[in-house]
């Protein structure tokens, strides 16, 4: 069972006892993303996610690296379009231990110059290499013709120019804005015992910073469509399809996960099917949505050879007319279930799963169901239930990002 604390500084702490396990995961999420940025801060939010493991002011960064191999555990962090999040998993008698790092990297990293100069090059052979893989460069030109007027619509990592300007005064000013207690869920999931809660409590509970207004310039993000097309020396052609679909609380994501799952989520899925096994026109084919505070989408993917592209394209544009003329067969909705059913449960069978789904929870939902009631609203979803939701999303305009050999 989830339980929460409120620290009287506004930091929330989510906590799921496992005594069956011998680990326990700690993660501290902010909610601080790509989405949260100015223009002339773009990837600013993933540069302070390299930098937190760079030193603080008594660990170097290999000193931070080798405190965990020294305990056997992991650490690492990961940046979205609405939040970081830092987090490491260690057997339970170093949970004090973990605590103690991620704690010092939080609150003391040095943020030298030297290190903001190393890292950047880091980052910058990140975006080079995004750059250099095709199927990854694609979806980032789709978001940006999505939503070009709009910070959700620019890559986590940045771009060349805002990088190369950062400093140290930048950065403090980024977390200073959203680095507050009223942005911050440390989530903890495994074996652990009340004095974890109380040193959590003891060094997240007390920091004051006050909340600030994010992004007052930015109106909601509205989704454009549009057709952009480059070309790379490269040997295969590129396409996503991206349709404005549900935002975070809209009560339909359990039947979007479904027809998600029918069109392109695995490999019985239409998409994988139609294109890859009957055609022979794809290896990598598939589909995801994605939701957001205030948007969301729907994209399909695949890579094929130039001279399979029109019929590749007018695969995926019938395979979608198809469901809106006839919606799913009882099958798919059966399997898909299913599916979805145990893809969920079976994520989780970790301490880090858990603290992953409770800290996300937490800090877009503010409440945690149970499995078993997750369970019950998959199998609550009707066929019409998704074909009206195909209908509704698949019979808007399209926004369309190609990258083709020169």
């Amino acid at each position: 069972m989830v339980e929460k604390i409120v620290c009287p500084n506004g930091v929330r702490i989510v906590h799921e006892k496992l005594e069956h396990v011998r680990s326990v995961a700690i993660g501290i999420w902010v909610k601080a993303g790509s989405g949260n940025e100015q223009p002339s801060e773009a990837g600013i939010a993933h540069f302070i996610e390299h930098m937190l493991f760079k030193g603080t002011a008594s660990r170097t960064a290999k000193e931070i690296a080798e405190q965990f191999d020294r305990i056997g555990g992991d650490i690492n962090a990961f940046t979205s379009k609405e939040m970081t999040c830092f987090y490491a998993t260690v057997l339970h008698p170093h949970a004090h231990t973990a605590v103690s790092v991620l704690g010092e990297m939080f609150f003391h990293s040095l943020f030298e110059a030297k290190e903001i100069a190393k890292e950047k090059s880091v980052v910058l052979d990140e975006i080079a290499a995004v750059a250099d893989t095709p199927d990854d460069d694609v979806e980032e030109k789709l978001w940006s013709i999505m939503y070009p007027a709009h910070p959700i619509g620019r890559p986590v990592l940045g771009k060349e120019e805002t990088i190369q300007a950062f400093d140290e005064k930048q950065i403090r000013r980024f977390i200073n804005r959203m680095y507050t207690p009223d942005r911050l869920v440390i989530s903890i999931a495994g074996n652990y015992d009340e004095s974890l809660l109380s040193y959590i409590a003891e060094i997240f509970g007390s920091f004051s910073r006050e909340p600030q207004k994010v992004n007052p310039a930015y109106p909601e993000p509205v989704f454009q469509p549009g057709v952009l097309t480059r070309t790379k020396d490269i040997e295969q052609a590129h396409i996503c399809i991206g349709f404005p679909a549900l935002t975070l609380h809209d009560a339909r994501i359990y039947a979007l996960s479904i027809l998600d799952n029918v069109i392109g989520g695995t490999m019985s899925s239409r998409l994988f099917q139609e294109v890859r096994e009957e055609r022979g026109l794809a290896y990598s084919v598939y589909s995801y949505f994605t939701t957001h505070e205030n948007t969301g989408a729907f994209i399909i993917y695949g890579g094929t050879s130039p001279e399979n592209m029109e019929e590749l394209t007018e695969t995926f544009q019938q395979i979608l007319a198809d469901i809106v003329q006839d919606g799913i067969t009882a099958d798919e909705l059966h399997n898909a279930k299913e599916q979805l059913k145990g893809g969920f449960l079976l994520g989780l069978e970790s301490s880090e799963s858990i603290m992953h789904r409770n800290g996300k929870n937490e800090m877009l939902f503010q409440k945690h169901r149970t499995p078993d009631e997750v369970v019950a609203l998959i199998d609550r979803v009707s066929a019409e239930q998704v074909h009206q939701l195909a209908t509704s999303i698949f019979t808007q305009p399209q926004a369309i990002s190609k990258i083709l050999p020169v």
